[in-house]
């Protein structure tokens, strides 16, 4: 295999990142940054991280990955040697391991002082849990944003690990390396971008703190207009035991949905709270009278902010989906493309997850300048898998 840099095709085509690999967040913030064009090598472990690679792992598609023994001082200033010649490099781990290794934002930053170094934790790098160990649900958890999803009121609901580790966490450190990256740009001087969850995760959930702010939020689930309190913002069972989400808030779509729904006639006044329930239930009962399908059918292609739930399996082929091409299928796998979309510097698909940790470490290595790879293989610093 031979590696070229700067064939990206995206807006970041030239951007150079180094990957500290870990886990969820950073490794995704890292697959943005590939797929907006830029030239990421990942710098692996031997051996690879714990719950990630092959050649599934979406999170890690986009760039080749180099296996580095950090404990030995020839990996470690073979990462510092990639920094030089950087712009950005990301790392994921807690406070104060990258410094234990060597390779800490003042390390790095002695070797090239434009360089922007973004660091993905839960807690963040300061406060009194900073050196904890914890996951998604424990960030989101005292952001207050937990507490406030789903529908059930004994109980609250996570969403998997989007809300944290990637809505809180990744997209907010990929848009703090970017503004870091432009005003480096202007000034010559890099700085160090602490992305932490939690705060990413409140900066988020900023429209209910404005909705609680204004008194007219109440502090529990499924009583409020966007948590299911409202019968017409809610998800609805069919006959045939899928569901449909329901958005009618704004007057003209309620009117549509209620007319398409065969309700119009019987409904009750949408504006009066003491008939929420009865709306509610209206609602219900007709949803269940027939399959998703035959409903997807009634209300498709109308104003009345309604749409069928499915599995992302059946995604893939749906038909608004299928025309923006939203998934694509690359190297034989199918997945999300890159988003978003550009008019001019569009952005395409690359080199795919790689099999292994370090199945480019040689190959990566020398197209970034590297010298000496073959003593650093011979010595067991670097491995190539």
């Amino acid at each position: 295999m031979t590696i070229e840099l700067g064939q990206g095709t995206g807006p970041l085509r030239g951007v150079k990142v180094v990957e500290i690999a870990g886990i969820g967040p950073s490794p995704h913030a890292c697959m943005i940054l590939a797929d907006l064009g830029a030239d990421v090598i990942r710098v692996e472990r031997p051996g690879g991280q714990m719950l990630t690679g092959g050649s599934h792992d979406l999170l890690n598609r986009g760039r080749p990955s180099v296996a580095l023994n950090l404990k030995d001082p020839a990996a470690v200033e073979t990462v510092l040697k990639l920094v030089e010649d950087a712009d950005v490099l990301v790392e994921g781990m807690r406070p104060g391991v990258t410094e234990r290794m060597g390779i800490g934002p003042d390390e790095c930053l002695a070797r090239n002082a434009a360089l922007v170094y973004g660091r993905m934790t839960g807690w963040g790098q300061t406060g009194p849990f900073a050196r904890v160990a914890g996951h998604d649900m424990n960030y989101i958890a005292i952001t207050g944003t937990l507490h406030g999803l789903g529908q059930d009121k004994s109980r609250p609901s996570f969403p998997s690990n989007l809300v944290g580790d990637f809505g809180g966490g990744s997209t907010y450190l990929v848009m703090g390396i970017l503004a870091a990256l432009l005003e480096s740009r202007t000034s010559g001087q890099g700085q160090v971008v602490d992305a932490a969850i939690v705060d990413g995760t409140a900066h988020l959930n900023a429209m209910s703190a404005a909705f609680l702010a204004s008194g007219n939020h109440r502090e529990e689930r499924a009583a409020n207009l966007l948590d299911g309190g409202a019968p017409y913002y809610d998800v609805y069972e069919t006959s045939d035991g899928k569901h449909m989400s329901i958005g009618a808030l704004e007057p003209q779509f309620y009117d549509v949905f209620v007319e398409l729904l065969g309700i119009k006639e019987t409904a009750p006044d949408r504006y009066d709270f003491a008939q929420y329930d009865a709306l509610r239930e209206l609602i219900a009962e007709r949803f269940a009278t027939r399959t998703q399908a035959e409903w997807v059918e009634v209300f498709e292609g109308t104003d009345a902010c309604v749409a069928g739930i499915i599995p992302i399996s059946e995604a893939v082929d749906h038909p608004h989906m299928s025309a923006r091409e939203v998934f694509v299928e690359h190297e034989g796998i199918t997945q999300p493309a890159p988003a978003p979309r550009f008019s001019r510097t569009q952005s395409t698909l690359s080199l795919p997850p790689a099999e292994k940790a370090g199945a480019q470490t040689r190959e990566a290595l020398l197209a970034w300048g590297v010298a000496d790879v073959d003593a650093l293989l011979e010595s067991g610093a670097a491995v190539q898998a």
